[in-house]
């Protein structure tokens, strides 16, 4: 077990756990206990305590009962698991019954934990470079769920599954198999693609031709979903796995430190997310996607292949999701297979909150929620920063129900 005297600061490298023992001050020793080994602080006057780790996962965090003062005590002695992730602190929230001075001890979290390490500007201008990685990389996958439902009105639940896939597939190929990150890459986006394309082919088409409801066409998204979640945990097990094991190089920019490997994965998916609009707004096929995604019934009538472009969409947004968990795997350190998952929340309210059914709004809701996302954690403890995305998209929608840039429609 290891001793840590410095406050911790999240970056590439290092996750953070944080909090806040107000009612017992100084000298009260916590210890974390998870994937990156066991590590203990100790907590100042002010009762602020904070560990730092550099492998994520779920770590189980305790206060030693002897060092809490006299008259304070433990409300619970089950540990708190709470995550670590890589570049962000998660606050624990750790009860205490009384306080140094023998009088009872607030119940409010200001009490008794820190909130994910308060405000400074540094910090801010760290939170937003991490909004906007986060923000580019939902947007491949975003651009591919938002041209999916465009052309075929399919809510596809399945879609942050094609997320994991990549994810894995890369695990396989980079780590297990020893292939160059790059080569893996390419290799990793061909075969999504084609599970794309063997998507249509097998199961959407043929659906499409019984003519089944869109909300039909939905659950069977919903348990191709449950049905690659469970296989790739039969597969690869439930733990976290590493695409590349080597430790990320960091880049400090001003107060911004961010990894080799975020810059290029953010570089990486600027380069496609223009190439993808230079498609649909350039080339006949992709004005020809835009048409079906208006109306495809006149695109049919107009001579537009449908059945083809809907095919395109399939194939490309699944390429997009695989490329977006090569880079999601890299930057976060770590994929498994409840990360498409964990995402799809995030990926849908992207997708709404731009506009249901435009490539574009896709992209600018997906960078607006990973911006969100990442400042709220200045403020709020731990994965409440999620939950935040929701409230964004609910409160757009009561004023703007289409979303950024979607079209009014009349009902009825």
């Amino acid at each position: 077990m290891t001793t840590q005297t410095e406050a911790c600061t999240p970056g590439p490298e290092t996750g953070c756990l944080n909090g806040t023992l107000a009612a017992a001050g100084g000298g009260v020793t916590v210890t974390a206990t998870g994937p990156g080994g066991t590590a203990s602080a100790t907590t100042g006057d002010d009762g602020k305590w904070s560990i730092g780790f550099s492998e994520p996962g779920d770590y189980s965090v305790s206060v030693d009962p002897e060092t809490l003062p006299d008259g304070v005590t433990l409300k619970s002695e089950d540990p708190s698991v709470r995550p670590v992730n890589l570049g962000s602190s998660t606050a624990v929230l750790i009860g205490l019954n009384g306080n140094v001075d023998g009088s009872a001890a607030g119940d409010t979290p200001g009490d008794q934990a820190a909130s994910a390490g308060g405000f400074d500007w540094d910090r801010l201008a760290q939170q937003a470079a991490s909004g906007l990685r986060l923000g580019l990389l939902l947007a491949l996958a975003a651009v591919g769920l938002s041209l999916i439902y465009g052309t075929t009105g399919i809510s596809n639940f399945a879609h942050g599954e094609m997320v994991t896939l990549g994810g894995l597939l890369a695990y396989l190929f980079a780590n297990v198999l020893g292939l160059n990150i790059f080569v893996a890459g390419i290799i990793v986006v061909v075969i999504c693609a084609a599970f794309g394309y063997f998507q249509d082919v097998g199961i959407w088409k043929p659906l499409r031709k019984r003519r089944l409801s869109l909300t039909q066409l939905m659950i069977v998204t919903i348990g191709m979903s449950l049905a690659l979640q469970y296989t790739f945990q039969f597969f690869i097990g439930a733990s976290t796995v590493r695409i590349v094991t080597a430790n990320p190089i960091p880049v400090r920019l001003g107060p911004v430190s961010l990894s080799v490997d975020s810059l290029v994965a953010m570089a990486i998916a600027v380069v496609v997310l223009i190439g993808v609009g230079l498609f649909l707004l350039k080339t006949r096929v992709g004005r020809a996607t835009r048409a079906v995604s208006d109306n495809p019934a006149l695109a049919a009538a107009s001579g537009i292949n449908v059945d083809g472009v809907v095919r395109l969409i399939w194939t490309t947004a699944a390429a997009l999701a695989g490329l977006s968990g090569i880079l999601l795997g890299l930057v976060l350190n770590g994929v498994n297979w409840m990360t498409g998952m964990q995402l799809l929340l995030l990926l849908f309210s992207a997708v709404t909150l731009g506009g249901l059914g435009t490539a574009f709004g896709a992209l600018f809701g997906a960078l607006i929620i990973g911006m969100t996302v990442e400042l709220t954690n200045i403020w709020l403890p731990g994965d409440f920063k999620y939950a935040t995305a929701l409230v964004l998209l609910i409160l757009l929608l009561l004023v703007r129900p289409q979303g950024l840039f979607g079209r009014k429609e009349r009902v009825g």
